[in-house]
């Protein structure tokens, strides 16, 4: 309810101004109006004596209705200038790069692709769109099979962009990216994404049912979609519901938590298992105890999987066997690290090179 009455005092703010405007308008049309009808009046009796009746009563007829032909040309004029904007978004849609091809029927990867899961990055740069500066460049990294690879960097240093590049929403200005040997840049975008799981910081849910949400295709049965839902620790929340799995989520989840908004989004990542995992970010929004819910599903039922986490919590990548620091000298860190102790060293010095990286530690 008072959602729906600030919507409508919002809309009253823009509607008042509009009809204020019809009002000052009318009344200075009006007075034009009449001014224009006492002239042609008054033009009429002075020239009584050489101008026709009906001629003076044709001009008097239009005088009366010179207002609301004004009116209407000013209103129109009102239109035409609040409308074009649609023209120009169209002309912008029309102009606008159109993706890669959804497929590419004489160069799909095979059903089972990716069966290893490695990633590796070859000389790969890219930028948002043609024009900008590259936001990565001269990225060469190796992510073998089942590896557990955390990724850190500065805000705005350019981590997500990796995320967006693997999914190819944003193309390679140079080098590429292959997984298992594949070029993806070769193959189309529903094979290469399909392929591939990720878990955003920002969990995206959609109106529907809660199974709409987690098998938007309807293509498992519901014992996995529950089993998923047991191991993202959602399935007792889940039981007490009274429509279950047919419960209602509304526009963007609002009506969970954003903790339930993440675990739903894990399981959904649970019941489509891909070999290569994306968390971007996934646990920034989250308070600590979901985060370690989150990350003992993860190394429990992607131990085989590829799994490249973007994070900023250092328990988040404290399981990571490499760091990767975006846009510095720490490359593959911890790749010969044993101890929990080292370890917290190493991204101890890490997170200190980020914060000052001309200092000496």
């Amino acid at each position: 309810m008072r959602d729906s009455e600030s919507k409508v005092d919002f809309n009253q703010v823009c509607y008042y101004p509009s009809v204020i405007s019809n009002r000052w308008l009318a009344a200075r049309l009006e007075l034009i109006g009449n001014l224009i009808t006492f002239f042609a009046t008054l033009f009429a009796v002075m020239s009584r004596d050489t101008i026709d009746g009906g001629k003076v009563g044709l001009s008097i007829t239009y005088a009366l209705s010179v207002t609301q032909t004004l009116h209407w040309l000013v209103r129109m004029s009102s239109e035409v200038e609040t409308n074009i904007v649609a023209v120009e978004r169209i002309k912008e849609y029309t102009e606008t790069p159109q993706e890669a091809p959804w497929e590419l029927p004489n160069n799909k990867p095979g059903a089972d692709w990716p069966q290893e899961g490695v990633v590796e990055f070859n000389n790969y740069a890219t930028r948002y769109r043609e024009g900008l500066d590259l936001v990565v460049k001269n990225i060469n990294f190796k992510i073998s099979k089942g590896e557990k690879v955390g990724i850190v960097g500065r805000t705005g240093a350019g981590k997500s962009s990796l995320t967006l590049a693997l999914f190819r929403i944003i193309e390679a200005a140079g080098g590429n990216i292959t997984i298992d040997g594949v070029n993806i840049s070769k193959i189309g975008l529903h094979d290469l994404r399909s392929r591939l799981t990720i878990i955003p910081q920002d969990p995206v849910l959609f109106s529907g049912t809660l199974r709409m949400n987690l098998d938007p295709f309807n293509l498992y049965s519901d014992e996995k979609v529950w089993s998923a839902l047991e191991h993202a620790h959602m399935k007792e929340f889940v039981s007490t519901l009274s429509a279950g799995l047919q419960h209602a989520i509304s526009e963007g989840g609002d009506n969970l938590s954003v903790g339930q908004r993440q675990l739903v989004c894990l399981a959904r990542a649970l019941l489509r298992k891909t070999r290569v995992l994306i968390l971007d970010e996934a646990t920034a929004a989250i308070d600590l105890e979901t985060d370690d819910l989150i990350q003992a599903t993860i190394r429990q039922e992607f131990a085989d999987s590829t799994v490249l986490t973007i994070a900023h919590r250092l328990n988040t990548i404290m399981d990571s066997s490499r760091l990767v620091c975006h846009g510095a000298y720490f490359i593959d860190t911890l790749s010969h690290i044993s101890t929990c102790n080292d370890k917290k060293t190493a991204i101890f010095e890490m997170l200190c090179y980020l914060e000052a990286p001309h200092k000496t530690w």
